[in-house]
């Protein structure tokens, strides 16, 4: 029975890595369906995706066999299966991106499996509900924020969570949080980064007169707003937009930078690089 497998690696840019690399998916029967690379000649780093396919295999098989290949190259690796990742979407009370985060997942587009909704307010219930999608309100206060972010944690352990989307989840997550789910979170920014902060932004984007808006997709960190940016999304806009039209270009731009970023996130196809990331579309 014919399997599909992903191979991502990060290692030090020198010669036969991707010979190394085709040598064993042939050696063992594979048939590479697609593979891009990128060279990052200013950090010395080589990034590589191979998407793949064989028979009687495992990611565990796979990785055993590949870990000599990786020592000699210094490769940090990972294999993957078909299998999608199962995704916890928070939120509040905006709806537009979790709306189309769901639609996505419905119409088979997303790449992943929404598991579970969970907010700090019950508005979005019916949406989720509606969907099929579990919904489970924990709500946030001052006081009991480290228990609502125990709560949390606990989800992802109950319903295998492997993402964490911050879908206009309006609270700000504590840095133990934060890194105790780097790498597996992503959250969207309503401007472009750095951008316009604080309340109301696109009513200071009208009062500067901006001609574009946009939205930022990037990972969640303990520094605010400042994690490894994935996807951006711009609109052109001008003077005839009003605070309200800008509000209705800036969230379709949220939704798609936050969905496109979430499937190239479960497709593999986001390679951490520093501060900044590879992204092989």
């Amino acid at each position: 029975m014919t399997q599909h497998f992903t191979l991502t690696l990060r290692c030090p840019e020198r010669s036969g890595i991707v010979h190394a690399v085709t040598t064993f998916l042939v050696g063992r029967g594979c048939d590479i369906v697609e593979h891009q690379q990128f060279d990052d000649d200013v950090r010395g780093s080589l990034f590589l995706r191979t998407a793949f396919s064989c028979s009687e295999s495992t990611v565990d098989d796979l990785t055993r066999a590949f870990a000599p290949v990786a020592g000699e190259f210094g490769m940090e690796f990972q294999f993957s299966g078909a299998e999608p990742d199962r995704v916890l979407v928070m939120v509040s009370k905006f709806g537009h991106c979790l709306n189309d985060l769901l639609f996505r997942w419905r119409a088979g587009s997303l790449g992943a499996e929404i598991a579970l909704v969970v907010s700090n307010h019950e508005d979005l219930r019916p949406m989720a509900e509606a969907a099929g999608v579990p919904f489970a309100h924990v709500p946030v206060t001052p006081a009991t924020k480290a228990e609502a972010e125990q709560r949390l944690l606990d989800l992802v352990g109950e319903h295998s969570i492997d993402l964490v989307v911050l879908a206009r989840y309006m609270q700000v997550l504590s840095d133990e949080l934060c890194a105790k789910l780097q790498g597996r979170a992503i959250n969207i920014h309503h401007s472009f980064l750095p951008g316009f902060k604080g309340a109301k932004p696109y009513h200071q984007a009208y009062d500067r007169g901006v001609k574009y808006v946009g939205a930022t997709a990037h990972y969640v960190t303990p520094a605010l707003d400042e994690g490894p940016i994935i996807e951006q999304e711009v609109q052109r806009v001008d003077h005839t937009h009003s605070p309200r039209a800008l509000v209705t270009v800036g969230r379709d731009a949220e939704a798609l930078a936050l969905s496109r970023a979430v499937r190239w996130h479960c497709e593999r196809r986001v390679l951490l690089n520093g501060n900044s990331t590879v992204v092989f579309r």
